[in-house]
This record gives structure tokens, C-alpha cells and sequence, in this order.
């Protein structure tokens, strides 16, 4: 089981919100027992990027070992 504020990595891209399978991002909110979630997805630098509810399929668990990966996103312009 998930809990709220743990960490999750998506499963699947979510292109309309510019996020990628291997993104993480933080249970805010858990739906009707585990069934889905509200997921917070933060840039490096503190800002959010997405508030998106996925279903639990979408996400997983971090698991032992695993490395995050830094990325810009696609539709940010460069300042």
C-alpha cells in the first residue's frame, strides 16, 4: 500500500502534463483506499509542476536502488 506523502514514480508518460514514466512525484491524497491517487510532481528547484490524480496503476513505489534522473521539461523555454 502507498501512503500520503511517500514518494512514487509514474508508470506510464502523461504527456498532457508534460511528465514521463520514471517521474517522481509525492502521494498528496489517497482515493477510496489505495484505487487512486493525488500526486504532487515538483521541479528540482521547489516549483510544481502538476497536481494529477492517477489511478493505481499509474504509479508505483520506490523501490531499492533506484536512482533519480534530472530532466527539463519539454515545454519549458530556457530563461
Amino acid at each position: 500500500m502507498i501512503h500520503e506523502l511517500e514518494s512514487v514514480v509514474l508508470t506510464e508518460d502523461l504527456p498532457e502534463y508534460g511528465l514521463t514514466r520514471g517521474d517522481i512525484g509525492t502521494v498528496v491524497l489517497i482515493h477510496r483506499g489505495g484505487a487512486g491517487y493525488e500526486v504532487e510532481f515538483v521541479a528540482l528547484d521547489g516549483e510544481t509542476i502538476a497536481v494529477v490524480t492517477t489511478l493505481a496503476a499509474q504509479v508505483r513505489p520506490i523501490q531499492h536502488r533506484e536512482i533519480a534522473h534530472a530532466r527539463i521539461l519539454a515545454n519549458q523555454i530556457a530563461a
